[in-house]
């Protein structure tokens, strides 16, 4: 039977590009958005007949259950879970609202707290699984203007880092990916040929290459507890 692969924040951007991917590799896929229509578009244009759109608000807890539940009583045990799901508010610090800030982390850290456990349930059933979570190079270095979305995916990290640790016995692997600027709505609005010259290969990312690496991470099985940074070689002013 193929391996079923969550991936939340599967419609659009990295995340698409990920379902694209496991798709093609034989996954079955369980596209995951707050937009039912745009999951199932995205279900529609993939490799197969075998794929699901599930519609969710990963900040949400009771949702977070109650989608994952069906996931598996549709679907079967998760093997893959992939966190892709991210929301961006860019602003210096003493002029972002505090209701910002809570949103920024209940999706961007909450979310995949929350995912993760819930996906944890199925995979103790399983033979081994895999999480790969989203982050971003600013979660690693920091970056003016962007202090909650920083904290947001630093704390991600040390997340990550810690529940390697704490399901490696069961043999579930957990891993970070760490983006740079790559072509997504998030970067649409960016002064690209500007920022382009921070990096050494000269150009912004795609989100087909942050699949390929992602799959790697699932596919690794000596790997876990790390964050791989795919960024061209970004060097972010200290």
């Amino acid at each position: 039977m193929s391996r079923l692969a969550v991936v939340c924040g599967g419609s659009r951007g990295i995340g698409k590009a990920v379902s694209r991917l496991l798709a093609e590799r034989g996954c079955r896929v369980a596209v995951v958005s707050r937009n039912k229509d745009v999951a199932q578009a995205t279900v529609a244009s993939l490799h197969g007949d075998e794929h699901l759109a599930f519609s969710c608000d990963i900040s949400k807890e009771q949702e977070v259950q109650k989608t994952f539940e069906t996931i598996q009583k549709t679907c079967g045990n998760i093997s893959y879970l992939v966190n892709a799901a991210g929301i961006n508010r860019d602003g210096l610090l003493l002029r972002t609202k505090p209701e910002d800030m809570v949103a920024l982390l209940h999706t961007n850290l909450l979310g995949s707290m929350l995912t993760c456990r819930a996906a944890l349930r199925s995979m103790l059933h399983g033979q081994g699984a895999a999480i790969v979570n989203i982050g971003s190079v600013v979660g690693l270095k920091g970056n003016s203007g962007q202090c909650v979305y920083s904290a947001s995916k630093a704390g991600l990290e040390g997340f990550t880092r810690s529940l390697a640790k704490e399901v490696a016995s069961r043999n579930i692997r957990v891993n970070l990916l760490a983006p740079g600027f790559i072509h997504t709505d998030m970067t649409a609005g960016m002064r690209e040929e500007a920022l382009k010259r921070s990096i050494p290969l000269g150009r912004f990312g795609e989100p087909e290459e942050v699949a390929r690496a992602v799959l790697f991470l699932l596919e690794s099985p000596y790997i876990t507890g790390e964050a791989l940074v795919v960024d061209g070689g970004l060097q972010l002013a200290m």
